[in-house]
């Protein structure tokens, strides 16, 4: 989710200032609403990727959202960190916000400080891929019996253990698919190159596939030239000097920087890659026959019938 709904809902201290923010026109966002200039990026993503390996409807639609608009549909565990009062709207690592730098000698923060916060981002999505996989082993228990897996009276996705253990692993696996949905929208890594760069107008990497750095192997160095905007509320306060979010996002159509249906394909490739990436752990932590089963809980809507 872009600064502009977002600082709006960090400034609300109550629902009804939520509410009138939310319902003001604002514009940007790789989003989880189809409105305010959103379209359910992040939704959409979700389901381009997920659909194709058998998530079947109840569970995606608990796992994507659907088709948020004010007061209805749902954020879905992907879209959890925009919902107000979830605690993660304003935590930039959640939306791989803060790590910029620009190769002038005053810029206002230095390339070390950049690096850590990109580090942060991709940390963050990996310690929600563990939790996610430490969690799936209470889906299928050793003897192959089943936990709580059922979805049918839906997901909070607000950490509460009350959920479902299915809802638990959705929700960790979806905060860490926002984020890496997010890193797409909010870096310079799928972005034209600049003739001349400047601050406005970062250069861009021009890559037009996932990153290999936010895989699992976890390599040292941060991607020579990988930057993300500065985020605060608001922007010309917080950020002045600096690479703002506005300048680097691709989150609408409209988008100043361009290159929005280019994140929207590489993010929605990542997404893919991630899910690949889980069920390979669960196989090698379960062992092949609980982890097929596990795996094949995650995506059913009726695990009992189908996962039998």
């Amino acid at each position: 989710m872009s600064k502009s709904v977002r600082s709006r809902l960090v400034a609300a201290g109550v629902v009804a200032a939520t509410l009138a923010s939310v319902l003001a026109p604002q514009a940007l966002a790789f989003g989880t609403v189809r409105k305010l200039g959103q379209n359910a990026e992040h939704e959409r993503i979700t389901r381009r990727a997920l659909e194709p390996v058998g998530f079947e409807r109840l569970t995606l639609n608990q796992l994507a959202g659907t088709s948020l608009m004010v007061g209805a549909g749902s954020f879905g565990a992907v879209g959890a960190p925009d919902r107000p009062f979830r605690g993660l709207i304003s935590v930039t690592e959640a939306h791989c916000d803060d790590g910029d730098w620009f190769d002038a000698r005053d810029y206002a923060q230095s390339r070390g400080k950049a690096d850590q916060a990109l580090r942060a981002c991709r940390d963050l999505m990996y310690r929600n891929l563990d939790e996610a996989l430490r969690r799936a082993g209470d889906l299928v228990r050793p003897d192959l019996s089943l936990g709580q897996v059922s979805v049918s009276s839906g997901c909070k996705f607000d950490e509460d253990d009350k959920d479902t253990a299915k809802c638990r692993v959705l929700e960790y696996f979806g905060l860490a698919l926002h984020a890496a949905q997010d890193f797409y929208s909010h870096t310079n890594w799928v972005d034209a190159p600049r003739a001349s760069p400047t601050v406005k107008n970062p250069q861009g990497l021009n890559h037009d596939a996932p990153a290999e750095w936010l895989g699992p192997a976890l390599p040292a160095e941060v991607p020579a030239g990988l930057i993300s905007g500065c985020y605060g509320f608001p922007e010309w306060a917080s950020c002045g000097g600096r690479i703002k979010h506005d300048y680097l996002n691709k989150d609408t159509v409209h988008t100043d920087r361009g290159g929005y249906e280019k994140a929207m394909a590489v993010a929605a490739a990542d997404t893919r890659l991630k899910w690949d990436q889980f069920s390979d752990k669960v196989r090698r932590q379960y062992g092949e026959t609980r982890g097929n089963k596990i795996l094949c809980v995650i995506k059913a809507d009726d695990p009992a019938k189908a996962c039998a």
